[in-house]
């Protein structure tokens, strides 16, 4: 089977690399394939490949630079880069520009993973191909292309979980009863494919979310410590929301998790609220992070930012923004344009709380937005630079004068 926009000659240097081990092509590549193939889906291309070796990865590594000089007629360079723990290895290899010039490679030994607790990081253990996709997420990525030596176009397909039915069906389904148990992310993994692939969730697949979430079955839950919070409902739920806002047309793909319930995973006030939508289109004009955007509408933004933990300075970012709040609802509001200025520019504030204060609804938002969007840009009708050839010396008084045209430029502008 011809892989579109791959060369056969690069998958017959990984087969020869194997040297009789099992070797499969994985992941997104073996779905978006047989949708093209035998579904009539527009090839979506192929940005690197997924493979599972049975047995060593960094071994087929090791032959990998002779069988390319042996299928190429040249040496190939290669850059690894080892991620010891699960024994991956990503490659990257510079192929003559006729055969697509940079290509990246993700080698991984074939594994098996169980579960200690629920939601935590996986026990990991040598294993099969069929063990490795065992561990998968949702059937249609439970697949893989086994390499055959031979040529490039043998190849068998693996499918011990019926992934072929459910694209069939266009269709999502987890692959055992307590994936979401095991790890919740895969909701939001759901999420992401749906909205790409316009896939609906299997019946039983609804159901084990809305159990899942409702039991709550983790032995942490929302209030407690952040500190305290497992990995799949921390760094691992960030990093997947990461890829949902970068990858994905985001707009479906929340939707789509709201409407199956699983937002309740970051926080029970998202999940019940509806403006969020509106509110992240305004945090993409305003050149806001999205997520950082989305967690500041959670009831409690810094226990969620803390327990996803989000960077130190988008942390700072939402203290701000609290702070803020606590200021507009405590004290008198400015009257002009510059008291607004002198308030949203003080110590302790930033044009990101600002903008993050106004996605989340806070009022007065009319000032904070004219601040965001000319205010914060005026200037008075001379710089430093004019006021000192007009003979003012430097030091604090020229500050005050420049401080005091640019408030009268912008009180005009009220």
């Amino acid at each position: 089977m011809q892989i579109p926009d791959v060369p056969p000659q690069l998958l017959a240097a990984l087969v020869e690399a194997a040297a009789g081990q099992r070797l499969a092509l994985v992941g997104g590549v073996v779905r978006d394939l047989l949708l093209h193939r035998h579904h009539q889906d527009p090839w979506r291309g192929l940005p690197d490949l997924d493979l599972v070796v049975e047995g060593q990865a960094a071994d087929l590594v090791a032959r990998l630079p002779d069988a390319l000089e042996q299928q190429f007629g040249t040496a190939i360079p290669l850059r690894q880069q080892p991620h010891g723990r699960y024994g991956t290895v990503e490659l990257e290899l510079q192929l003559p520009q006729e055969f697509g010039g940079s290509w990246l490679v993700d080698l991984a030994s074939s594994r098996r993973e169980v579960y200690p607790e629920p939601a935590s990081n996986p026990v990991v253990s040598p294993g099969t191909l069929e063990q490795d996709l065992a561990r998968r997420d949702v059937t249609v990525n439970a697949m893989a292309l086994e390499l055959q030596p031979g040529g490039a176009a043998e190849v068998r397909l693996l499918d011990p979980h019926g992934g072929q039915a459910d694209l069939a069906q266009r269709q999502l389904r987890f692959l055992h009863a307590n994936s979401l148990r095991d790890d919740p992310t895969r909701i939001v993994r759901a999420a992401r494919y749906a909205a790409r692939l316009a896939f609906d969730l299997a019946p039983e697949a609804l159901e084990q979310i809305s159990n899942t979430v409702n039991a709550w079955p983790w032995p942490w839950h929302p209030g407690d410590s952040p500190a305290a919070a497992p990995t799949a409902l921390a760094t691992r739920l960030r990093m997947e929301l990461e890829l949902l806002f970068e990858r994905e047309p985001w707009p479906k793909a929340l939707a789509v998790l709201q409407e199956w319930g699983g937002m309740e995973l970051l926080d029970r006030h998202l999940q019940a609220t509806l403006p969020w939508r509106s509110r992240l289109h305004w945090a993409r004009r305003l050149g806001l992070h999205t997520l950082v955007a989305l967690v500041a509408n959670a009831s409690d933004p810094l226990l969620l930012a803390r327990r996803l933990q989000l960077p130190h300075g988008q942390q700072h970012w939402l203290e701000q923004m609290i702070s803020l709040d606590q200021r507009l609802r405590d004290h008198p509001l400015p009257k002009r344009p510059s008291g607004w200025a002198t308030l949203l520019e003080s110590p302790g504030r930033s044009a990101q709380a600002v903008g993050l204060a106004v996605i989340r609804g806070q009022q007065p938002r009319r000032p904070l937005l004219r601040w965001l969007l000319r205010w914060r840009s005026m200037r008075g009708p001379h710089s430093a630079q004019q006021l000192l050839e007009q003979g003012w010396m430097p030091g604090p008084a020229l500050g005050r004068e420049l401080a005091r045209q640019r408030a009268f430029t912008l009180d005009q502008d009220s």
